[in-house]
């Protein structure tokens, strides 16, 4: 979510950078001419991609739509990829490359612009992808282990459909070189493949997810469709929420939107996620400030009547969480390290203001193993009652390969809530395989059915839109949209072309950015919305 009007807030999502420790090594050990030893195998290490810094055009990539090699701006040398995705296609460039069976590699790029995805596919195992949308040259990276009969793989970057033009620059796959004579792949795939989270880099305004509104004809399906097995813990952790819950992000920031002193958030919201948390300089540290202009236009606003208005929403019996990242939030938890900081940080701010827990907007990428260790320690640390919900933008669960749905899934155990933000996303396939538009109660409906048969309980899924129209730079809907949504879910009563292969009664409640852009909208969604939600059987 962002915090200027109408900006559409991306992933962000987030300057995190996963799984660039373990890059950073494998390009320390290719930089020695150490040797690397994987299932028997013992070749020197190097960087098997071809003209992975564009310094010869685009020698050995074969490219679709709109790409060429550039001069400026470029990340190192004297070339660079720039590419303009189109309506129906992603301006995907990609290599295959000889490798060896049963060994590691590490792919590394450095990109910058809307959307950007760095993967490679073929590997014999799960193919790896990871993402970003920064405006600056940031770096992306992810490791893979190559299948038993593996002898080439694909590597591929590319953006995604209707977005503005991005760059990619130094490529490398580190690792020991194959036998194999590959070619460059003629025909590129129509759709990404891309799955992992973004890179970090997040705080709020007025939403949170793509803008792109062209919706793309040939979308390859979710990864994810594994369906829960029947042992799944069938309830969560108590936490003295109502069976169907209402979320509404509070903005301690002024960007057009109506302010508010948190005593003000209307009644119909369960769960109120104060936005943002601020990174430190600290990796994994969080601090939390009131922002003095919110205070100014609200005529006064201390930290003792904030902390007041905290107990007092707790006594009425309302959840109050911390949200950390946003748009332009740049939290980055990616070592053993980091997460310890996180967890103490994000500890002692409960402790000052009586959070009831974290809310996870991460938009800029996101580490899901020190992540998911640096909540469970957090868990552990408040004890019973302890709320974790989550903000995802729609690209982020898309399927369960994605680094934001692989966190939901590794603190399945402690999580409240997903709410995925179904806006700024374009066109989406649904778990039928089908592409479907935002702004529609199909495209609601066909996400979360993915989310539910990659894993997550039915309670713990949550509806994510904006309050007005204002509130996102697109994909908004009517109450009475989300209201069929939720029946069409609980039901099966209600929905639209697309209509859910079970019946999901359960299903937690909604989720809106924001309670300020609700009340500028006369407080359509909590009355409407709300007063629905708590009338669910």
């Amino acid at each position: 979510m962002a915090r200027t009007l109408n900006q559409p807030a991306h992933k962000r999502r987030r300057s995190t950078l996963p799984a660039l420790a373990a890059g950073t090594t494998a390009l320390a050990l290719a930089g020695t001419g150490l040797a690397l030893f994987a299932g028997g195998a013992s070749a020197a290490v190097g960087n098997v991609a071809t003209n992975g810094g564009f310094e010869s055009g685009l020698t050995g990539w074969s490219c679709v739509g709109a790409t060429s090699a550039v001069s400026t701006p470029v990340h190192s040398g004297t070339g660079a990829l720039k590419a303009t995705p189109g309506a129906g296609d992603t301006a995907e460039c990609r290599q295959t490359v000889s490798v060896l069976p049963n060994t590691s590699y590490t792919l590394s790029g450095w990109v910058q612009g809307p959307y950007v995805y760095l993967g490679a596919s073929g590997t014999g195992g799960t193919d790896p992808s990871t993402w970003s949308n920064q405006s600056t040259w940031n770096q992306l990276s992810t490791t893979f282990t190559t299948g038993a009969g593996t002898n080439t793989v694909t590597l591929y970057v590319h953006g995604w459909y209707g977005q503005a033009a991005y760059g990619a620059d130094d490529i490398t796959l580190t690792g020991p070189a194959g036998t194999a004579s590959p070619s460059p792949t003629v025909t590129p795939t129509a759709s990404p493949t891309a799955t992992s989270s973004p890179t970090a880099t997040s705080s709020p305004t007025a939403t949170k997810s793509p803008t792109a509104t062209a919706s793309p004809t040939a979308t390859a399906s979710p990864t994810a469709t594994a369906t829960p097995t029947a042992t799944a813990t069938p309830t969560q952790p108590a936490t003295g929420l109502p069976k169907h819950a209402v979320t509404g992000y509070w903005q301690n920031f002024d960007n057009g939107a109506t302010v508010q002193r948190l005593r003000d958030v209307q009644s119909a919201y369960d769960i109120i996620a104060v936005s943002f948390a601020d990174a430190t300089a600290t990796p994994g540290g969080i601090s939390f400030t009131l922002d003095p202009k919110l205070s100014t236009a609200l005529g006064g606003y201390t930290d003792a009547d904030f902390k007041a208005d905290i107990a007092a929403k707790r006594a009425a019996g309302k959840k109050v969480v911390l949200s950390v990242g946003g748009q332009n939030g740049a939290i980055s938890v990616a070592n053993a390290a980091a997460a310890t900081t996180f967890a103490n940080n994000a500890y002692a701010l409960i402790q000052q203001y009586g959070f009831d827990g974290v809310d996870i907007d991460l938009e800029n990428g996101v580490d899901a193993t020190y992540m998911a260790q640096s909540l469970h320690t957090l868990a552990g640390k408040v004890g019973s009652g302890f709320i974790l919900t989550m903000a995802p933008e729609t690209i982020g669960m898309y399927s369960t390969a994605g680094n934001y749905f692989q966190l939901a899934l590794n603190v399945k155990d402690i999580l409240t809530v997903v709410n995925t933000q179904f806006y700024n996303s374009g066109g989406m396939n649904g778990c039928d395989g089908k592409v479907y538009n935002q702004g529609s109660i199909d495209f609601i409906t066909a996400q979360i059915c993915t989310h539910i048969q990659g894993g997550l309980r039915p309670d713990q899924v949550g509806i994510g839109v904006p309050a007005s129209t204002k509130g996102a730079g697109s994909g908004y809907v009517s109450s009475t949209v989300v209201n069929n949504a939720l029946d069409c879910l609980a039901t099966g009563n209600h929905c639209g072309s697309f209509v859910p292969p079970a019946k999901w009664p359960t299903i937690r409640g909604v989720m809106t950015w924001s309670t300020n852009w609700d009340a500028a909208n006369n407080n359509d969604f909590s009355n409407n919305v709300g007063s629905y939600v708590h009338n669910m059987p």
